[in-house]
């Protein structure tokens, strides 16, 4: 079969950073546009979906062996025994042989690996051997090195994993056989409890409750559904969401997308509730059909990761020029071409950062083991670059900048009087709803003199809900009160209560809402929130009790009762916390949907200076452009709507700056997967978790500024290993070109190159565990491939000055200047080379003075005091003709010194050179 449905998705996999959810989406979404009705899953399965979607409820629960109290644990058991865990393929862990495989398999180890074969077919047993060490101990670290940061990453992701809601029975004896199957109504406490279950624990039959907020979590038909709406733009890119109901209205749709009484994993609930029963799990759902004929399962290249590949390529193409070159020059000057083949391929083994891999996965799993002590969950381990990469960081205001503990600090009537009855209003609401309830509802139903001197709950019934969404910001219950007549009452943001309001009640009396009335009643709530306080409109309309089902519509000709309004203090951390967060580069925007007036209190007591102030329809009258250039110089946004917070946050992305933004709603999650990385807490809303790369075990600015300062040790430990790895390469080459030029053998056997390069990668294991300057965390760290290539010309050749210096004092005071003799100079060339590159190491990871004003971490010190042990060793020990390498005499050891310490002068005054004209990163 022809995969050409996949090639737009793999070009973004490979070229434009996306995250592997990103990816599958996309070619979802791309095979769903090109393929006929019925190509996306097996033929069978589809029909099977469309059969289910035509039958009963109680049809389908039968069908499936489940029942409208849930299943039993037992049942449930047996069912995850046979259809396995809730996940797809893509996403389970590699086998360890899939996983080795995968850490030879890399252009530098074949290499290698190549090296060795020839080694062997010349009968060179000992460059056989160390070249074979070279291939096991390099891809041995990485696989141990990824199998326990792979292992850390999981057990960090366990701590945040998402949930879903299902009904379990107790036993089958509590099921009455002739009981009215009624899924609309909750479950009574004798037939079925509701429980939270990690979503791979899932298994078709279980019984899941579903309300705004929540993912789909495998394919579900509808059992009951009041105003459920569901997106479903990861699978069909259709950006409004859809209705879905409980039966099927059209039988003669074919399409599984297109059915009304389904849903299908990788979708989200984004208004309203529903009761349904899951019919298929893992790879067996629609997605996991899809993902199945996706072969690729290398993760997406970030931006950080392009940029290591950039660099490792730039140094493949230098070495495909560089290693045919030398291969020339010694050819024909030496006249063994051989041995001029072997030593052109160690020039290239050389060049190569083989041990690159490994040390970008060690450090970013050591930030991440390290970010999870600090209360941060890293889900994506590539998430780290771009935390500390972050020079925005856009936030909500609620928990954020507040303590997220709001209380309910007034009741009053429309005109700012105290009022219980409004107060018995809003309890009604908040007490009835079942969708998502937020921490205004949780502040009324916990407002301890509400407890104490009401108890209405139980005088009224609940008939209908119409459930909140952010469009209309508003919610309604309908209760009857001894069935004499139903009464809708109505909680939502101000001016969307007012809308669909026509009368005020003041007193015992009720008024039309004149224009004088309005007027009066947005005086008194912009007091409350010059206060710091917001405010909630509830107003209440009488019906009669005709019907047991209402709807948007009914929400009109609303008596505006009067207004809750609540309090939710600033953190004492916050203004140290921002301050903070300013003094490392990180500049805060509020990105709100709540009233401006109160984000504007809460700023001032938190010391957050605002450079300027949007509403939400103040964005929509701009086009990209004009709202790019506001957005930089303005510091709240107010009143906006999920759509506007994720404009504001792409545009910003558009002027270069790299966005975090911290949310953890369901109106978050468009801007949390628009942010370059997306922040979240874990008492987030399952979809608000999902779309984030990073989890905030505590939601709080302080946390925050730890992980960025984290992110960019991370980024700073890693751009250390390819800044030294990069200018060293780029000098020796200059060192072997000049050798292979005019000594009349070779400077080095094949060997001895490689020997060198592997004690020097071992050298850098300890590199993630060393200490960054003060300075280099103060301001954001991008990734830049081209400032690499400017300080590989600064850098590379100075080390070829003292390597020639080296040549001169081997070949005329030490006299090593014909093939006789060319193992005393090899010897020497072999430690001066060793040590010097293990020398750079403590020259380049620091602005300052080594060794006096940045001393390294003990583990980087240790190291590179014993390479450097064992490159002396090697030619001065009893190992040394096993290595075809001669004791160098005493004398050499002084001269050695004066190099290595006019090496250090040198390369520190390059520094101070470099630093002053294009910066220090």
């Amino acid at each position: 079969m022809q995969f050409d449905f996949l090639k737009p998705a793999l070009l973004a996999f490979l070229h434009k950073g996306l995250s592997i959810r990103q990816f599958r989406q996309l070619a979802i979404l791309d095979f769903l546009r090109g393929a006929a009705v019925g190509k996306e899953m097996p033929r069978q399965q589809a029909e099977r979906v469309r059969a289910l979607s035509l039958l009963t409820a109680d049809a389908v629960l039968d069908r499936l062996g489940s029942h409208e109290q849930g299943l039993t644990e037992q049942e449930a058991d047996n069912q995850r025994e046979r259809f396995g865990p809730n996940e797809v393929v893509q996403e389970q862990p590699l086998s360890w042989q899939a996983h080795l495989w995968l850490c030879y398999r890399n252009p530098f180890n074949v290499l290698l690996t190549l090296l060795a074969v020839i080694s062997y077919l010349t009968e060179d047993a000992t460059a056989t051997l160390v070249i074979g060490a070279m291939v096991v101990i390099s891809t041995l670290l990485r696989f141990v090195q990824e199998k326990r940061s792979n292992g850390a990453a999981d057990r960090l992701k366990e701590m945040v994993s998402n949930t879903a809601t299902v009904l379990r029975r107790e036993s089958d004896a509590t099921v009455p056989a002739d009981t009215q199957r009624r899924f609309d109504m909750p479950p009574r406490p004798h037939d079925a409890r509701k429980t939270e279950i990690a979503i791979k624990q899932l298994v078709p039959g279980d019984i899941v409750v579903l309300s705004a907020g929540d993912m789909i979590p495998a394919d579900l038909r509808v059992l009951a559904a009041k105003d459920l709406f569901v997106s479903q733009a990861a699978l069909t890119g259709e950006s409004l969401p859809v209705e879905k109901f409980a039966t099927q209205h059209d039988p003669s749709v074919t399409h599984p997308l297109a059915l009304e009484n389904l849903c299908f994993m990788g979708a989200n609930v984004v208004s309203g509730t529903a009761t349904a029963v899951i019919v298929a799990t893992g790879n067996h759902t629609y997605f996991g059909a899809l993902a199945e004929r996706v072969t690729a399962q290398d993760r997406t290249p970030t931006q950080f990761q392009a940029g290591v590949n950039k660099v490792s390529w730039v140094l493949i193409r230098f070495m495909l020029v560089m290693a045919p070159l030398v291969l020339l020059i010694n050819g024909f000057t030496k006249g063994d071409w051989l041995e001029a083949a072997l030593f052109a391929l160690s020039i290239a083994v050389g060049l190569t950062p083989e041990m690159l891999p490994m040390i970008v996965t060690s450090t970013l799993a050591k930030g991440a083991v390290v970010l999870s002590r600090k209360q941060v969950i890293v889900k994506r381990l590539d998430a780290i670059q771009n935390f500390g990469a972050m020079d925005i960081l856009c936030t909500d205001k609620t928990g954020t900048l507040t303590q997220d503990r709001i209380v309910l600090e007034r009741h009053t009537d429309a005109f700012g009087t105290v009022e219980d009855g409004v107060l018995e209003m809003a309890y009604l609401n908040s007490y009835h709803q079942t969708g998502l309830k937020n921490l205004l509802d949780v502040a009324v139903l916990e407002h301890v003199e509400l407890n104490k001197t009401l108890d209405i709950a139980g005088n009224y019934r609940k008939v209908d809900e119409i459930p909140f969404d952010f469009a209309r910001r508003r919610m309604s219950v309908v209760v009857s009160e001894h069935d004499e007549h139903h009464l809708l009452i109505c909680k939502g943001a101000l001016e969307e209560v007012l809308a669909v309001c026509t009368h005020v009640r003041h007193g015992a009396s009720v008024q039309p809402l004149s224009a004088g009335l309005l007027a009066q009643i947005r005086t008194i709530t912009a007091g409350l929130n010059q206060e710091g306080l917001r405010v909630v409109a509830v107003a209440t309309r009488e019906l009669p009790p005709v019907r047991h089902s209402y709807g948007v519509g009914d929400e009109a000709e609303l008596v505006l009762v009067g207004y809750i309004a609540f309090l939710d203090p600033p953190k004492e951390t916050t203004a140290p916390a921002l301050r903070a967060l300013h003094a490392h580069g990180v500049e805060v925007k509020v990105l709100t949907g709540d009233n401006e007036l109160v984000t504007l209190k809460v700023c001032k007591e938190v010391g957050l200076p605002v450079k300027g102030l949007l509403l939400g329809s103040d964005t929509e009258a701009m086009d990209d452009a004009r709202l790019a250039a506001a957005a930089e110089t303005t510091t709240v946004f107010a009143k906006l709507s999920p759509v506007q917070k994720e404009r504001l946050v792409r545009v910003l992305r558009d002027r270069g700056h790299v966005v975090g933004f911290l949310g953890d709603g369901i109106n978050d999650a468009p801007a949390l997967r628009a942010a370059d990385i997306g922040i979240s807490v874990d008492s987030a809303v399952d979809i608000a978790k999902e779309a984030a790369d990073i989890i905030l075990l505590e939601k709080s600015l302080m946390v925050l500024e730890a992980g960025v300062i984290e992110g960019r040790r991370t980024f700073a430990n890693m751009l250390k290993y390819i800044k030294m790895t990069a200018s060293s390469n780029f000098g020796n080459v200059f060192s072997v070109l000049v050798a292979s030029a005019f000594l009349p053998f070779l400077p080095m056997l094949p060997m001895h190159l490689l020997v060198q390069n592997l004690l020097y990668d071992i050298s850098q294991i300890a590199i993630p565990f060393d200490h960054v300057d003060p300075e280099s965390l103060t301001r954001p760290q991008r990734w830049n491939p081209d400032e690499l290539g400017r300080f590989m010309v600064f850098f590379g050749p100075i080390s070829s000055i003292f390597d020639i210096a080296t040549y001169g004092l081997m070949f005329f005071v030490f006299h090593a200047n014909s093939a006789a003799h060319q193992t005393l100079f090899q010897s020497g060339w072999f430690i001066e080379g060793l040590l010097s590159q293990t020398l750079v190491v403590h020259m380049i990871r620091t602005r300052k003075l080594p060794f006096i004003q940045s001393r390294a971490a003990w583990p980087l010190l240790a190291m590179g005091l014993t390479i450097a042990s064992i490159g002396i060793f090697l030619p001065m020990g009893p190992l040394a003709h096993y290595f075809k390498l001669q004791a160098l005499p005493w004398s050499y050891f002084p001269w050695l010194a004066a190099i290595l310490l006019a090496y250090m002068a040198l390369t520190q005054g390059m520094k101070g050179f470099y630093a002053r004209r294009y910066g220090w990163q």
